[in-house]
């Protein structure tokens, strides 16, 4: 299988690498000075699940190595319209997008551009950094949820499913992954926000009684909406991630806190912007997840 990795940043690459591993041919998308890192030293990455050295195929352009049987879609949500232009023509037939972005509302706009049937929707299940260009290391987790939005087992599904499964980073393959989506969601609006707003650590905010308030609340806040948008999400599922993230996150540095540090963009539309549009929608009072956003705004804002 022919795999392009669209958005090579921590997270893309440490998924591509597995899965070169694992022996598929991977195409590793990115730029800058991580391109030119890649192309010239290769990728490595560290883990507690064994480190990796890999000479590796890099480009800046999906085009030059097309056509993909599967594009693993993980570029920031404010580049979503311009990677999926670049990405027009290189699907091979019945092959597939598979979007492990932030959010919920990735799969319905690259529908809109890409067209319908190509899109599957996934959660990145994983903690890692991007050190220096070219250099992961990952921290925990390492995982990818996914399925078909319309919850069928088809057989490119199922085929990657088995690459994932080969290369040790299958999660769950559902057919509820709009609602896994949600939960994740329930995760990043809180943790990714709160850690940024605090240049804190998951455990950190977590050690905090008011700041792990802050957390069960906008959890809290995420599962109203969510249910309201037909997320079938457990009434104890807010426990469970906080103590998940308590036994097992406490090191994590979020992907939001990480760009805020380096002086990035912020994904805020994709994290509290995403589930104050959906409350809005349907009435909801989410107190929190509003006073988040509005902070997240002004913080993005600091060099511009």
């Amino acid at each position: 299988m022919k795999i392009l990795v669209m958005g090579a940043g921590a997270v893309g690459a440490y998924y591509g690498a597995r899965l070169q591993e694992a022996g598929e041919r991977v195409i590793y998308c990115a730029r800058g000075e991580n391109l030119r890192a890649l192309q010239a030293r290769g990728l490595e990455i560290k883990s507690p699940r064994g480190d990796l050295t890999l000479r590796v195929e890099a480009t800046g352009r999906p085009a030059d190595f097309a056509p993909y049987d599967l594009v693993l879609f993980y570029v920031k949500v404010y580049d979503t319209d311009a990677a999926a232009e670049s990405i027009k023509g290189c699907i091979a037939p019945g092959g597939g997008v598979l979007t492990v972005q932030n959010g919920v509302e990735n799969e319905d706009r690259l529908i809109e551009l890409l067209g319908d049937g190509v899109v599957l929707g996934g959660n990145a299940r994983i903690g890692a950094e991007l050190v220096a260009p070219g250099k992961v290391v990952h921290v925990s987790n390492g995982y990818i949820d996914f399925g078909e939005l319309d919850g069928r087992e088809t057989p490119r599904a199922k085929a990657y499913a088995d690459a994932l499964r080969r290369a040790g980073i299958l999660g769950e393959f559902t057919p509820r992954i709009r609602a896994l989506r949600w939960e994740k969601l329930m995760w990043n609006a809180a943790f990714n926000t709160v850690t940024a707003l605090t240049r804190q650590s998951v455990g950190a905010v977590l050690e905090d009684p008011d700041s792990r308030a802050l957390v069960r609340a906008l959890m809290t806040e995420v599962t109203k909406v969510a249910r309201a948008e037909g997320a079938e999400i457990p009434e104890q599922r807010v426990d469970q991630l906080i103590h998940h993230s308590e036994q097992h996150l406490k090191a994590v540095r979020t992907s939001t806190l990480q760009d805020f540090e380096r002086g990035k963009r912020l994904e805020y539309e994709a994290l509290a912007g995403a589930v104050v549009r959906a409350a809005r929608r349907h009435g909801i009072a989410v107190p929190a997840s509003e006073t988040v956003y509005a902070l997240l705004k002004l913080l993005d804002r600091r060099d511009r």
